[in-house]
């Protein structure tokens, strides 16, 4: 199985922390956020990563480079231009292809920026029982932008915060809110299906798909620790959880 780790953002609301290193660098307890989630892929299994990079791109080759890949196949794609979540895959959809014999294996695309214990074993048994076209992990928790799911776990649509503006791509129905949590899996099938151009949000893509009847699942996660990592107070307080084994 091969993963992506989406890694090229600015890191805005890091700052100061990223005024002069890549958000993938940023470090937790000693540990950069790049490392962090490397780790949890090879113990998963994962050997084969794809990058992207674009801010401070050349210190995160070194930084690879220096400590030998972390005894993984790692590929970077470089974005002259930030092409957010769908267009990074797009332009990196080549690595899931190359091999003949790995286009109908699902993939795991993980957020640098966040950190958890959520199970991927669990999350990729969930994509292929269910034949799936894409698997979301989320969680019940408050955010600023839900996805809406239907009594199957179906996405059906996304909200804007509590009572903000909604969007629906399947008929009304008893609708859950749930917030993504930045790690999918994917099956190879999605890459030929991605019509949208330049920067693009997968979540556009994702709710365009569905609204076509595709099966794009959520998988609930609510019982894993789970930290977003985007805000400098966030890196404190994951490296407290650190120094108290909530996780590794």
């Amino acid at each position: 199985m091969k993963a992506m780790v989406l890694a090229a953002g600015l890191g805005t609301r890091l700052r100061p922390l990223t005024d002069d290193c890549p958000k993938a660098l940023v470090k937790i307890d000693g540990r950069t956020l790049l490392e962090i989630a490397l780790s949890r892929l090879h113990e998963f299994g994962i050997h084969e990563v794809v990058i992207n990079v674009h801010h401070f791109a050349d210190a995160i080759l070194s930084y690879l480079k220096a400590n030998e890949n972390f005894g993984m196949h790692i590929e970077v794609s470089r974005e002259e231009e930030l092409l957010d979540t769908g267009g990074g895959l797009k332009k990196a959809r080549w690595f899931f292809l190359e091999d003949a014999s790995q286009r109908e294996e699902p993939f795991l695309l993980h957020n640098v920026d966040v950190v958890s214990t959520i199970d991927f074993g669990r999350l990729v048994k969930s994509h292929t029982e269910k034949a799936a076209l894409a698997t979301l992990a989320v969680q019940d928790r408050e955010t600023s932008r839900y996805l809406l799911f239907d009594d199957k776990l179906r996405l059906s649509g996304r909200r804007s915060g509590q009572g903000g503006e909604t969007e629906l791509v399947r008929p009304p129905s008893e609708l859950q809110a749930l917030a993504f949590t930045g790690i999918h899996v994917i099956s190879p099938r999605l890459l030929g299906m991605m019509s949208e151009e330049g920067a693009f949000s997968i979540i556009n893509t994702y709710l365009r798909l569905a609204g076509a009847g595709e099966n794009i699942l959520g998988f609930r996660a609510d019982e894993y620790y789970w930290r977003d990592l985007g805000k400098a107070e966030q890196i404190q307080q994951a490296a407290e959880d650190f120094k108290k084994r909530v996780f590794s």
